[in-house]
């Protein structure tokens, strides 16, 4: 085992990552500033529905979130070429991490992986060839590195698309419910809605989803059926960035194909260097401690966080326990109502509040949907009314891929003495199972 971590291998594909990586994430980074996302998300929200902990973090005043995110996308460029790329590469994570914690309203789980694999990438010599670190002289070049640093990428990507197909296991996705709404909603053009609207259309890109998720790896690892891994990628990222608009994560996850492939074709194909050396018979030790006592227990840390939702009671699909930080992406389609009524037990006056007057249309949107959502604006409610004893009941329905609306939130439930607990069931949360 040690022979196959510690074989040295070539540098090449991490390098090219590197260089694809920090590309991308100065698109995502300028790109949200362009599209008004920075403005809609972060600027304009009188506050936002941050990850329960963290709510000090909140966007800075003004003009401060475009400089923000502009910084990010220089550390991109910076990681791209190389240039000062171990203080780039943190710096663009904490501010990354900070982006992911201070928000919700626009949660997509590529996000989560773009923090994880930014962590990661902290850690590795990306930088220690093709780079103006190593033109500079700021560190010495290395065209060699332990095979561990490429196995550490195929596993957590093997875990994402793993837990991507095992949430997909229910009934609404294998009768194909929530891909044909998905599907209807993402066009307005007649013929792709007639196409979309087929049976046989929307069942088979249920099933595709599944298939893909399931085996995209194996075929992968297999050098017979990689290439029909590679364009079988092509096509279903290619559709999803058509269709789904998901931004860089189409690109982001085809990335990782580099992994998969011999080092010397990488080298070959991207940095136009014939230059071939086999390293079978070397090995790099000097940073077992790092893959033994870091990486290794974070790799077990992402294989056990998806199974978490397990172990709380009620169906994750309803209550939303434990559907973060899961890689259960684009599962269902929910939609709500709700209504907060305020008692006033000093002098029994009942009011309904308004709670449109403080949020933006698609936060007001998301509000009945999200139980964090609903527990957090009952705290900003408590400090409006920090003077006074109040009492905080919710009338809250919701709908699962259009079907039948059910209760949310126990109405009888003061929501005033709720409290948020992290890793168990709220008791103020129903329970319904989806079928």
């Amino acid at each position: 085992m040690n022979k196959m971590l510690f074989k040295n291998t070539d540098i090449a594909p991490l390098v090219v990552f590197r260089i694809f990586f920090g590309f991308l994430i100065a698109c995502e980074s300028f790109g949200a500033i362009i599209t008004g996302w920075v403005k809609n998300v972060l600027i304009a929200p009188k506050f936002t529905f941050s990850f329960i902990g963290f709510e000090w973090l909140q966007p800075l005043s003004g003009n401060g979130m475009y400089y923000y995110f502009a910084i990010m996308g220089l550390m991109g460029i910076f990681i791209m070429i190389g240039l000062r790329y171990t203080f780039s590469m943190l710096s663009f994570t904490l501010l990354w991490s900070g982006v992911y914690f201070m928000q919700k309203t626009s949660y997509n789980n590529h996000y989560y992986l773009l923090m994880i694999i930014s962590f990661m990438m902290i850690f590795l010599p990306s930088n220690h060839y093709k780079s103006l670190d190593v033109k500079l002289g700021y560190l010495s070049e290395k065209q060699t590195i332990p095979y561990w640093i490429y196995l550490i990428f195929i596993i957590q990507i093997s875990i994402v698309y793993f837990y991507a197909s095992l949430a997909k296991i229910y009934p609404d996705w294998l009768d194909g419910t929530f891909t044909k709404n998905l599907l209807q909603g993402a066009t307005n053009r007649t013929f792709f809605l007639k196409l979309f609207a087929e049976k046989w259309f929307y069942l088979f890109i249920a099933y595709a989803g599944i298939l893909y998720d399931l085996l995209i790896i194996p075929f992968l690892l297999f050098k017979k059926t990689r290439n029909i891994a590679l364009i079988a990628s092509l096509v279903f990222h290619l559709f999803n960035a058509v269709v789904l608009q998901i931004g860089i994560f189409p690109f982001f996850a085809l990335s990782f194909a580099l992994f998969f492939y011999e080092p010397y074709k990488i080298r070959k194909l991207f940095l136009r260097n014939n230059t071939t050396t086999t390293f079978s018979e070397n090995y790099d030790y000097r940073n077992k401690r790092l893959f033994f006592f870091f990486f290794l227990p974070f790799l077990c840390l992402q294989l056990l966080l998806p199974l978490r939702h397990y172990f709380i009671k009620g169906d994750v699909l309803w209550t939303e326990e434990g559907h973060r930080l899961s890689w259960r992406m684009m599962l269902r389609e929910r939609s709500g109502n709700i209504s907060f009524k305020i008692i006033n037990n000093t002098t029994k006056e009942t009011t309904l509040y308004n709670y449109h007057k403080n949020l933006t249309h698609k936060q007001a949107a998301q509000l009945p949907t999200k139980p964090d959502f609903i527990w957090q604006y009952c705290q900003k409610i408590k400090e409006e009314y920090h003077d006074k004893n109040i009492s905080i009941y919710i009338t809250c329905s919701n709908s699962i891929n259009r079907k039948s609306y059910h209760p949310l939130i126990k109405p009888e439930y003061d929501m005033a003495k709720a409290k948020w607990n992290y890793f168990s069931h709220n008791e103020w949360l129903t329970l319904y199972n989806i079928e």
